[in-house]
């Protein structure tokens, strides 16, 4: 297994802008850095759970992939339209919704996010699996990607923290630039593009 090659692609898929980076961004911004952490726990422990899940279960979801990709899609990108009209419509008020950006939010988001369930069905048998088959070895990679996917998402509250002031600053723009981008990850995520 060329070890280089799956940390590149680790690394880039889990550290590019996503939902979850999205939304950690629109907490730092409307809630701090305090409630951004405890969602990127949520979010940490729950892209661990899936990893674990798609090592234990791959075979299943590989046979059953086509029909869930379809199902997730929709879901996902309803999901992601719910997330852009919640950040949209946040005001210059401090916002009172006790539900966004919490490590139960963080949690759940991950069950539905397509881009974290995709990778973690494609990374073990597009890298791993042709070379390690056992259980142990196949969950040490788990965890690594775990450890790689967590940092990702600590590393967008550090940026949403040195970013604030200018965030907040120009906040309505900033609220209608990161709804903008969840409504494209919706429509690419839905499948409506063709791509």
């Amino acid at each position: 297994m060329n070890i280089l090659s799956f940390l590149i692609y680790c690394i880039i898929i889990t550290f590019t802008p996503g939902p979850t980076h999205i939304v950690t961004l629109s907490t730092v911004q409307n809630y701090g850095v305090k409630r951004a952490i405890s969602f990127c726990y949520g979010s940490s422990i729950a892209f661990t759970i899936i990893l674990v899940l798609s090592v234990v279960l791959n075979s299943l979801l590989t046979s059953f992939l086509p029909k869930a990709t379809a199902i997730m899609q929709i879901i996902g990108a309803a999901y992601i339209l719910y997330l852009a009209y919640q950040i949209y419509h946040m005001n210059n008020i401090v916002n009172n919704n006790k539900n966004f950006g919490t490590f139960k939010s963080g949690f759940l988001m991950q069950f539905i996010n397509p881009k974290v369930i995709l990778f973690s069905i494609t990374i073990f048998p597009s890298f791993i699996m042709p070379y390690y088959n056992s259980l142990n070895e196949l969950l040490l990679f788990a965890i690594i990607i775990s450890i790689i996917g967590s940092l990702s998402f600590f590393f967008w509250v550090i940026f949403g923290n040195l970013m604030k002031s200018f965030l907040i600053k120009n906040k309505k723009a900033s609220n209608i630039l990161l709804s903008l981008f969840l409504v494209y990850c919706a429509i690419m995520i839905s499948g409506v593009t063709g791509t």
